[in-house]
C-alpha cells in the first residue's frame, strides 16, 4: 500500500511526481515540489529554506494541497497575461477594414484610440492606442488612408521675357521618368 500523506490523494500525488520528471519551467515545478513537501508533512518554514521561495508562494501552494485542487498546479500562467488572442486580432482586422459608421459612429475613418475603445467595450480587452498601431502595422494595415500613386511629371516652362510688342515664345518640357 502506497504511503498516505497529509493532504494528497496518491493520484494526485502520482501526478505531480510524473510531471516533475517532465521539463518544466522553475516556477511550476518549485509548486509542485512545495505541494509534495507539505503533502510529507514539512512546515511551511522548512519548504521556504528547502526551496528558497518566498512565504506567501509556499502558503499559496499549500493551500492548494490542502483544499484538494492540486491538479491546478499549472493553471495560473506566469508572467504578464496575454490579452491579445487571435479572436481579438480577428476583430481588428475586421473593423480597420470597414467604415466606423457601419458600427454607429458619425466619424469616416478609424483612429487607433477609437478602434481601442470600440475593442475594450464589445471585447473587454483594453489595450493602448499605441499597442493598436504596432498591431495594424504587423498585419500590414493602418487606419491612414491610401494614397493614389500616380507617374509624377516634373514640368519645366521657358518664356521669353521682352516686351509685350514682340512675339512671344514659349518652349515646354514635360519630363517623364522612365525606367532604363
Amino acid at each position: 500500500m502506497e504511503n498516505q500523506g497529509l493532504y494528497l490523494t496518491p493520484f494526485q500525488r502520482k501526478l505531480l511526481q510524473k510531471n516533475l520528471e517532465s521539463d518544466l519551467r522553475l516556477e511550476y515545478r518549485r509548486r509542485i515540489e512545495i505541494m509534495l513537501l507539505a503533502d510529507a508533512g514539512q512546515s511551511q518554514a522548512q519548504i521556504c529554506e528547502a526551496l528558497r521561495c518566498a512565504q506567501e508562494t509556499a502558503r499559496h501552494w499549500i493551500a492548494m494541497a490542502q483544499t484538494g485542487n492540486a491538479h491546478h498546479w499549472n493553471d495560473r500562467l506566469m508572467g504578464r497575461p496575454k490579452t491579445v488572442n487571435q479572436q481579438f486580432l480577428e476583430r481588428l482586422k475586421e473593423l480597420v477594414s470597414n467604415s466606423p459608421r457601419d458600427y454607429g459612429y458619425s466619424f469616416e475613418r478609424w483612429t487607433a484610440q477609437w478602434l481601442s475603445k470600440h475593442l475594450a467595450k464589445e471585447l473587454g480587452i483594453k489595450i493602448s492606442s499605441c499597442h493598436i498601431n504596432r498591431l495594424l502595422k504587423e498585419m500590414g494595415l493602418s487606419t491612414r488612408q491610401k494614397r493614389q500613386t500616380a507617374p509624377k511629371e516634373s514640368a519645366i516652362a521657358i518664356h521669353d521675357i521682352q516686351s509685350n510688342s514682340e512675339p512671344n515664345l514659349l518652349w515646354s518640357f514635360n519630363f517623364i521618368k522612365t525606367s532604363n
